[in-house]
């Protein structure tokens, strides 16, 4: 079925009879159903932390049930080839990486956000369902770039984006002791991507814009789930224990730089290299 759903989303012939509005809202229409899919693992997860109980169900504890979820679910999309075994490498560094940064910033001596609940599935005090989070956002990424044709132009070198991206990373830790220098990181990403491009099809035309401005806008959207994610009390930071608060807005710049360093390494698989074009000058 959904073989069927992404080729017809996909293949669509130049419709030159369609304008003004009409085109704009056709291509509005379809530029939203093709965001939705390449969401699909993002989106049933999110979807089972509001279905899950806080208490668990059958015996099995929140956190647990989370995790079984996530891993039917992706091993579903490889088996019906939505993802390829090469994404899902990629799938599953996002994954380590992710719950990685979950370690440090839930320790003892950092404890920038806590996950309260009880699950037998928990190692170093994070439950292991925390990296589909950020697994979610490659998957995403991978989706889109299949479903909207993505090519990017004026790529940085390769090497370049690299170094942004570790240093993003390192800055996640870092900051706690030698301070944050996510402003300097982010202008010398601005400088580094500031004339690349990306090409998507929403329809049946080509558009582009700024890939910084694609950034910012995943970006957002994350802060917003993430929103969703503490009003459900998956996870809480401090100021969240005694009544749930939005979400510090500092947060939409963290997500936009971790989607860089997502971006980076999306940008990396062979079958996704050749619909990038590197900047020579």
């Amino acid at each position: 079925m959904l073989n069927r759903l992404d080729n017809w989303l996909t293949h669509h012939s130049d419709h030159p009879d369609l304008r003004g509005g009409r085109r704009f809202l056709t291509e509005f229409w379809f530029f939203g159903l093709k965001e939705a899919r390449a969401c699909l693992f993002a989106g049933l997860f999110f979807i089972a932390m509001f279905v899950v109980p806080r208490e668990g169900w059958a015996g099995m504890a929140r956190y647990d049930l989370l995790l079984i979820f996530a891993l039917v679910v992706q091993a579903a999309m490889l088996a019906y080839g939505f993802e390829t075994w090469d994404e899902v490498k990629s799938i599953t560094l996002f994954h380590v990486i992710g719950f990685a940064l979950e370690v440090f910033k839930t320790s003892g001596s950092i404890q920038s956000w806590a996950y309260p609940g009880a699950g037998y599935t928990k190692l170093f005090g994070v439950p292991l369902f925390t990296g589909f989070m950020y697994a979610a956002v490659g998957s995403y990424i991978i989706q889109a770039w299949r479903l909207f044709n993505i090519k990017i132009q004026s790529h940085p070198p390769y090497w370049l984006a690299t170094l942004a991206a570790l240093l993003v990373y390192a800055n996640f830790f870092t900051h706690h002791y030698i301070g944050d220098y996510r402003g300097y990181i982010g202008a010398f990403i601005l400088g580094l991507y500031a004339r690349t491009t990306v090409y998507f099809t929403p329809y049946d035309r080509v558009r582009k814009m700024p890939l910084l401005l694609a950034f910012v806008l995943i970006g957002f959207f994350i802060w917003l789930a993430e929103n969703i994610g503490t009003f459900a009390g998956v996870w809480q930071y401090p100021n969240q224990l005694g009544a749930w608060s939005a979400v510090h807005i500092s947060k939409w710049s963290a997500w936009s730089l971790l989607v860089i360093m997502t971006f980076v390494i999306v940008a990396n698989l062979k079958h996704i290299k050749h619909t990038i074009a590197i900047s020579r000058d």
